[in-house]
């Protein structure tokens, strides 16, 4: 049992603004702990007399400043509670925050450099390496992702979540059984045998997780979501089985609407969300306070889920995440305060080991049955029926088996039935009956033999002489034919050595790189590397399986979409990840050469490092001379080469292995990337498809197909930014205010390319005044929906200018 209390640890944001002088400061100096002091600047306006407390100071394990990485916040916070799951302790990591203040970054990670790995992907890599290092175990990996939206739990690995709307999936309940362990109905385990799998039911949940933006965060998480690893070791033969769980908690962050300004579904969100926040406060609060009886954990699902995680059988970490800048002080503060309350919880960590259920039944049948047989034995109840054959067949294999063992100590072990112990009486005195007859059998057929070949021993004494003098000449005659054949081979070696010594060059010339061998080990090699990298090429056939993706559109919405793409925020990272991609291939390419190269270089020195040995003795056994006793410089030299080259294959292999690694992660950061395109375009389009079929009676269809004249688009875009202006003047909010929230999910879009239009239909610029539409409704609203389109990118772009 391991006793402590649970480990926090700070997080500071990278600020956006220049940041203000003397906020915040951070002593590492202590010997204990880690001390993180906020300082509050008076403001004048308060007037004089201002009691406001200045300084707030607060106590972590170890506070990571601005410039931390990600690999450090592994490393320290991380590692060990893997490590301790590994060796069966139950764990739990997570983090705590106001939104937008990295959260996820830190638990999940980002999408744009291999680096930005979170906590979760590099732990899963972890404990994955530490398990194919152990193979004195037997491990059992299983993988669950549980999403909390709104008070209901959602399975985020469920294959129905792509084509089903949120409320038809089935929810996950909780339930309880008498000893008050928590199971959760209707949440999948899926089996993960390695690293690659795990990594792909991560990148599978967390795209069917709920996002949206707010004015606080671009892609803010609504929901809260709970990463388990359940992980099981046996040893072979051993009865014990170790069970732990290892939770990777993402919360969503807490929000003041006061400050936010949100309405409509993103207040809902809100409140669900600060709700469930101020009742896991209400947990934490009754753990710290002595002789407290009764602790609300059945308030909300996510303080029930993580009941052991918090005042129970786990090792629990968490992460202050803080955002210290000035206007999100108050929230930061709060932040530590929760923190230092958590500080106080002591959890008692046990060791999760039972006996294998298995097991357990085979020897409690055994047990019963050995009972009955002494119950029998001991009632004197008579059992009337009669051996079956299986039966007899195992008692007669029994018996066999004891008597053919040596040992004095053994017994025959038939149980306590009285029919078995009389059959093995029966078949003891079959036995010894059988034995007795035939030694009878014997004895007299060994005395008839012996009156019969008294008078044929001299004859037969004659005969082997004869035969004794036949086999002596007959070895002579092949001894004499085994010296000469002997002569003939040292004859040959010291032939075929001359010869070899005079056509090979010498042992320290350079190898033929062109060989004929070597060219198909080169050849094998370089194509089993680029099987190995032709794997990662075909990500994309899953997320396109995933998302629905139409590889079909009319010409106007690929324009639409070439022009959208362009423009999209996220095209300069998509590039960037390309050219990286593109480079890290060709660094494997070169890799994968170079070992090849290394391998037949290395066969080449086997060979002739096995050539010089053969001659050495050859020529000792010409000379007829005794080995050298110092070893030979030539043979030295090309052990030294093999050496060498040995030790840059395992290098070059190594650095190929990382290399494709990383290789995987880029290709999920670029599909990712595209998913998210795709799916913007695709709910923009479906807008403005919308709206302009609302707005576009059937009369003025003709009127709705001009395009604008230039003075219009000016007088236009001068309304709009006034507009905007008044908004910032007279609400105090930013035009960022105005967006709608949008539901990152994977949902079926309108079909708005049933049909195709005809190229004169879509090339406005060469008409100006009107476009002649077609009369079918459907083609007439895609027409409508393109000239919509190119006219908002128009606007865009304009403003944007001005």
């Amino acid at each position: 049992m391991v006793k402590q209390t649970i480990q926090i640890f700070a997080r500071v944001k990278p600020s956006v603004r220049k940041q203000q002088q003397g906020i915040y400061s951070v002593d590492e100096d202590e010997k204990l702990a880690s001390s993180l002091e906020i300082v509050l600047p008076r403001d004048l306006a308060d007037g004089f007399v201002n009691n406001k407390r200045e300084s707030y100071k607060f106590k972590f394990q170890r506070i990571f400043d601005q410039e931390a990485k990600q690999e450090i916040i592994f490393e320290i916070i991380a590692k060990p509670v893997a490590e301790s799951t590994l060796a069966g302790y139950n764990g739990t990591i997570f983090a705590y925050g106001q939104t937008g203040s990295g959260k996820t970054f830190t638990i999940t990670g980002g999408a744009e450099r291999y680096s930005d790995r979170g906590i979760i992907p590099r732990t899963l890599s972890y404990i994955f390496e530490q398990l194919q290092k152990d193979s004195s175990k037997i491990y059992t990996t299983h993988i669950s992702y549980l999403e909390i939206y709104n008070e209901c739990g959602y399975d985020l690995l469920d294959p129905r979540h792509e084509a089903s709307k949120l409320e038809d999936l089935p929810k996950v309940t909780i339930l309880e059984d008498p000893d008050q362990n928590i199971h959760l109905k209707n949440l999948s385990l899926h089996q993960a045998t390695t690293e690659e799998e795990a990594l792909n039911l991560l990148f599978l949940g967390d795209t069917n997780r709920m996002i949206a933006e707010t004015p606080m965060n671009q892609a803010s998480t609504r929901s809260h979501c709970i990463f388990t690893v359940h992980l099981s070791s046996k040893e072979p033969g051993s009865a014990t089985v170790r069970h732990a769980k290892l939770h990777l908690v993402d919360l969503a962050g807490s929000e003041r609407v006061s400050k936010t300004g949100v309405g409509g579904l993103l207040l809902t969100e809100a409140k669900y969300i600060n709700l469930s926040l101020h009742y896991l406060e209400q947990v934490i609060i009754a753990l710290s306070e002595k002789h407290r009886t009764h602790i609300p954990y059945r308030n909300s699902m996510m303080t029930s889920v993580l009941r052991d995680s918090l005042g129970g059988n786990c090792m629990t970490t968490m992460i202050a995440t803080l955002s210290l800048e000035k206007r999100n002080i108050d929230e930061s503060i709060s932040t530590c305060r929760f923190a230092q309350r958590v500080a106080l919880i002591k959890n008692e960590a046990i060791l999760n080991e039972e006996i294998d259920p298995r097991l357990m039944i085979v020897r409690l049948q055994k047990e019963i049955a050995d009972l009955k047989a002494e119950l029998a034995m001991v009632t004197g109840e008579q059992r009337t029926e009669a051996l079956t054959e299986e039966e007899l067949l195992q008692l007669e294999k029994l018996i066999a088996s004891f008597v053919e063992d040596q040992d004095p100590e053994s017994r025959l072990e038939v149980g306590a039935d009285m029919r078995k112990i009389h059959h093995c009486f029966h078949h003891f005195k079959k036995l010894l009956n059988d034995k007795k007859t035939l030694e009878n059998t014997v004895s007299s057929e060994s005395t008839t033999q012996q009156a019969c070949q008294e008078p044929l021993k001299d004859e037969e004494y004659t005969k082997l002489r004869s035969l004794l003098k036949q086999r002596d000449n007959e070895i002579n005659i092949l001894v004499n034919m085994l010296k000469k054949e002997k002569k003939k081979t040292q004859d040959a070696l010291q032939y075929s050595s001359t010869e070899k010594s005079e056509a090979r060059p010498p042992p320290n010339s350079p190898f033929i790189a062109g060989s004929p061998a070597g060219q198909r080990t080169s050849f094998s090699s370089s194509l089993s590397q680029t099987q190995d990298l032709s794997v990662y090429r075909h990500r994309s056939s899953l997320l396109h399986k995933k998302t629905g993706m139409r590889e079909e559109m009319s010409l106007g919405r690929q324009e639409a979409f070439e022009i959208f793409k362009r423009d999209h925020a996220d095209s300069v990272t998509i590039e960037d990840n390309k050219q990286v991609l593109k480079q890290r291939f060709s660094e494997a390419k070169a890799l994968g050469e170079s070992i090849n190269e290394a391998r037949s270089k290395i066969g080449q020195l086997k060979e002739a490092i096995s050539q010089r040995h053969l001659q050495q003795v050859a020529l000792g056994i010409a000379e007829s001379m005794a080995p050298p006793s110092t070893p030979d410089p030539q043979e030295q030299k090309l052990r030294a080469q093999l050496e060498e080259e040995k030790s840059r294959y395992k290098t070059t292999f190594m650095r190929l292995k990382a290399l494709k690694v990383e290789i995987e992660h880029l290709q999920l950061l670029m599909d990712k990337a595209k998913l998210k395109l795709q799916k913007e375009f695709e709910a923009w389009w479906a807008e403005e498809a919308s709206s302009l079929q609302v707005n576009s009676p059937a009369t003025n269809l003709q009127d709705a197909a001009k395009p604008f004249p230039q003075q219009d688009q000016t007088q236009l875009l001068s309304k709009k930014s006034s507009q905007g202006l008044e908004v910032e003047n007279g609400a105090g909010k930013p035009d960022v205010c105005d967006r709608n929230a949008r539901r990152i999910l994977p949902s079926p879009c309108p079909s708005l390319h049933s049909q195709e239009p005809s190229d004169s239909s879509i090339q406005l610029q060469d008409r100006p005044s009107s476009i002649p539409l077609t009369g079918d409704r459907q083609t007439d609203s895609d027409i409508l929906a393109f000239i919509k389109a190119r006219q908002s990118i128009l606007q865009k772009k304009c403003l944007g200018s001005n």
